[in-house]
């Protein structure tokens, strides 16, 4: 049994490292269990080798966790050109189901930084709107914070993390500026921008987690374009090196990796008094004073279903039914082609420019989330000669290589990413049978997309398609979002 810690913080990516931060600069002394590993950035993100577009970001020692799939919806004929193909390889999902696309699926790593090492960088702040959903459209729930409450942690956190963004960003008012400058557009985003002002679309530059000057002894982005495999420079703002990095500062983290916790388990009174975890293959037990789960949207809900109990028979802290209720996957969609002219298109930081025009709840007809559009020729991937001879370009010999180096650099992809109304239906439960080598049953995701999400993405299909369009792009090369994946 280990004891004299002030609090325990299940998970080491975004908000468990922005928890060890404030508690530590607040003079408490925490340990932080991570079940997966701590990544060497110089060492394991290798975008400088011949092999640099095989690879996408490093699995190592227990850095992906064991996630099992159940009703993931069925596919209604009448959305047909929602599906997800490309040029290549055709349509990517077979059947009448949902699926997990390719090795897709639910994406994350486990690791000391969690998702934000592999994430693309965006440094957002809610839309207004979307926190009084319940109160104006009936559905969902209000937040019990307003914008105003949060606005000041919301610049706290750009301080530390060295957020890089425009002057201005419409509905979500500022009280400071961003602490660094905007990025420059890359080549795509510029056209995107161009052909977004001739049928009426306002884009910017967007606010990025990854430095446009050195800043906090960090250097600033070489613009590489390959953020989600992870930054060998350290200039995005991942929690490993900004919160969790600072907090070791203080000298009161304890930071143990390949921590998997599996038990739970309460006092008389139905709190936690402490919890078991196992590393390198020992048993060992924690004194929780202050105990906080911050182990994600899927990991947090399976610790709490299986630690029931007689006195808490349906799961820890679900008196109400809900833990694991309404899961809200990312709903998304990308258009790409080929653009004459254009060159350089791989080059330049990922999602470097948005516009918000159809952000807030409301904006769309017949639907009552919002969305926004983004550049993402390298979130998608396609910036290297792989990408466009795996996904749009076709044949083989003289005639593919002639093809290869007329196109490369020529690739024009726009991203939408819609909000989720929170849905009964999709819910994290346990699996009944399969269980990891703990013996803690497995994660069981069912999602299914409701009218409102179908709603969106024929707005955002059809908006990103009449942007390329405009754009000069004559035939599309690839599509994909969450309708069928």
């Amino acid at each position: 049994m280990k004891h004299g810690f002030d609090a325990v913080i299940v998970g080491a990516g975004a908000g468990g490292g922005a928890a060890a931060w404030r508690l530590c600069s607040k003079g408490l002394n925490v340990l932080m269990l991570e079940a997966g590993p701590r990544f060497e950035p110089s060492v394991d993100y290798p975008l400088d080798n011949a092999g640099w577009e095989r690879n996408l970001f490093p699995q190592k020692g227990a850095s992906q966790a064991r996630i099992t799939y159940g009703d993931l919806g069925e596919l209604d004929p009448g959305h047909a050109d929602l599906a997800s193909w490309n040029a290549v390889s055709g349509r990517l999902v077979a059947g009448t189901k949902r699926g997990v696309v390719r090795g897709g699926g639910y994406s994350h790593v486990q690791g000391v930084g969690g998702s934000t090492l592999h994430y693309v960088g965006e440094a957002h702040r809610m839309h207004p709107g979307s926190l009084r959903l319940r109160s104006e459209f009936g559905l969902g729930t209000d937040w019990p914070l307003s914008y105003e409450d949060l606005e000041p942690y919301y610049a706290e956190c750009e301080e530390l993390i060295g957020v890089a963004g425009p002057e201005a960003q419409g509905a979500r008012w500022r009280s400071r500026d961003f602490p660094l400058p905007a990025h420059p557009l890359s080549p795509a985003a510029q056209r995107l921008a161009e052909a977004g002002r001739r049928i009426g679309m306002d884009w910017q530059a967007n606010s990025r987690a990854a430095l446009s000057q050195p800043y906090d002894d960090r250097p600033p982005c070489n613009y590489c374009g390959n953020c989600s495999r992870g930054c060998p420079l350290g200039d995005k703002g991942s929690t490993d090196v900004t919160f969790i990095a600072k907090a070791e500062t203080s000298g009161r983290l304890t930071l143990e990796t390949g921590a998997a916790v599996t038990r739970l388990i309460a006092g008389p009174g139905g709190a936690i008094t402490r919890l078991e975890y196992v590393q390198d293959g020992r048993v060992q037990q924690v004194e929780t004073p202050v105990l906080i789960l911050a182990a994600g949207a899927v990991q947090t809900p399976r610790l709490l279903l299986a630690n029931a109990s007689a006195d808490q028979p349906d799961g820890i802290a679900n008196g109400s039914g809900q833990v694991g209720r309404n899961f809200m996957e990312t709903l998304s969609w990308h258009s790409a082609g080929l653009l004459d002219g254009l060159e350089m298109s791989h080059a330049g930081l990922p999602s470097d420019a948005i516009c918000w025009d159809f952000n807030a709840p409301g904006s769309v007809a017949g639907a009552t989330g919002g969305c926004r559009f983004n550049s993402n020729v390298q979130e998608t991937g396609l910036v290297g000669p792989i990408a466009y001879g795996s996904r749009l370009i076709e044949g083989y010999g003289a005639g593919f290589k002639a093809q290869m180096r007329n196109a490369f650099g020529s690739a024009i992809s726009v991203g939408a990413i819609g909000e989720t109304i929170p849905d009964s239906r999709s819910f994290v439960a346990l699996h009944p049978e399969e269980r990891d080598t703990h013996g803690v049953p497995l994660p069981l995701i069912h999602s299914v997309l409701t009218e409102d999400s179908i709603a969106l993405l024929n707005f955002m299909a059809a908006k990103a398609r009449e942007l390329l369009s405009e754009a000069g792009v004559v035939q599309l090369l690839e599509e994909g979002g969450s309708w069928d994946s």
